[in-house]
């Protein structure tokens, strides 16, 4: 990105030990960056929508979505976000803990921008985290987030 501006990541998150983590190596990266967290799918759509509490807001430049969230799940997340026409333009990376083909594909049906399975090893999930940054924070031109 060539604006100066810091990236903003919404991290769609119930497990406070990967919100931690995620966090911490998203923070500790290279590009500046600024990562939000909500902890369900209703508070996911508020924030998105910048419905109360979160009328001010910034629009994020990307999603990191857990499918496996309380009160709406990330499928019926993820399938709101892209038939949103001020918002099915924010890359969704799902990152989830679900294996299952099903979700993978339907992931995908639903227009997500990839899908990765979080590993339940310490280091490998930071491999993982590392990985999302090297990729969509430093490598792939994000749109021009609208205000």
């Amino acid at each position: 990105m060539t604006t100066g501006r810091p990236i903003e990541i919404l991290l769609v998150e119930d497990n406070p030990g990967d919100v931690d983590l995620t966090r911490e190596m998203v923070e500790a990266s290279k590009v500046r960056n600024v990562i939000r967290n909500v902890s369900d799918g209703v508070e996911a759509l508020a924030y998105l929508r910048r419905e109360p509490p979160y009328t001010a807001a910034a629009r994020p430049d990307l999603i990191l979505l857990d499918l496996n969230i309380p009160k709406k799940d990330g499928r019926t997340v993820l399938s709101e976000i892209k038939q949103d026409a001020d918002l099915k333009d924010i890359p969704v990376v799902v990152l989830t803990t679900s294996e299952a083909e099903s979700d993978i594909l339907k992931s995908y049906q639903l227009h997500a921008n990839c899908y990765i399975t979080k590993p339940v090893d310490l280091g490998k999930f930071t491999t993982i985290i590392r990985s999302i940054e090297d990729f969509w924070l430093t490598v792939v031109k994000l749109p021009r987030r609208g205000q």
